[in-house]
């Protein structure tokens, strides 16, 4: 050994973890994830619907009670990495669209659900997220030959013609 380098070299990695840092790898970290990702879609399925349930929550001295899937999710205080991606989905949702973060959270919790039986059956997740590329392909592809186009490709499409008149002086 040259230079207090190791064989060929390379100096060998070291890496750092906090204390009780899980580094758990294949398909058990991944069946984790999905289930992480299942935990928070569960709290925030059942405020969905005519007969969706509020929540009380506590933070900070303050009580919120909501069915709203945005308030609800910057509420929870989620550690796992992956069930914070199901909080970055809503809060995409919510800032691209201002409504639907839960659906979207629902129903990212279903394909993962799907996914789960495939992956514990050993199908590799490359393979798994090549299918739902095609499969989302392909209903982009159905979606546009069952549109119907509603405007001319010159005309200006309004969605809302009855409310044509200022806002601001209705307020």
């Amino acid at each position: 050994m040259m230079g207090g380098r190791g064989i060929g070299g390379l100096q060998p990695s070291i890496i750092l973890l906090k204390e009780g840092t899980d580094t758990s790898q294949g398909k058990g970290q991944l069946i984790s994830n999905i289930n992480a990702c299942s935990a928070v879609a569960d709290i925030v399925r059942t405020t969905l619907g005519p007969r969706g349930m509020d929540k009380l929550m506590h933070k900070d001295g303050k009580v919120t009670v909501s069915n709203d899937g945005a308030t609800i999710m910057k509420t929870l205080e989620i550690v796992h990495p992956a069930a914070l991606t199901m909080v970055d989905i809503a809060k995409s949702q919510d800032s691209e669209a201002g409504d639907g973060t839960t659906s979207v959270v629902v129903l990212c919790n279903e394909f993962l659900k799907e996914a789960k039986q495939y992956v514990e059956e050993g199908v590799h997740p490359q393979v798994l997220i090549k299918s739902y590329r095609e499969a989302s392909r392909l209903a982009i592809e159905k979606l546009k030959e069952w549109a119907i186009e509603i405007a001319g490709k010159d005309d200006k499409y309004d969605p809302f013609p009855s409310t044509s008149f200022p806002l601001h002086k209705a307020l």
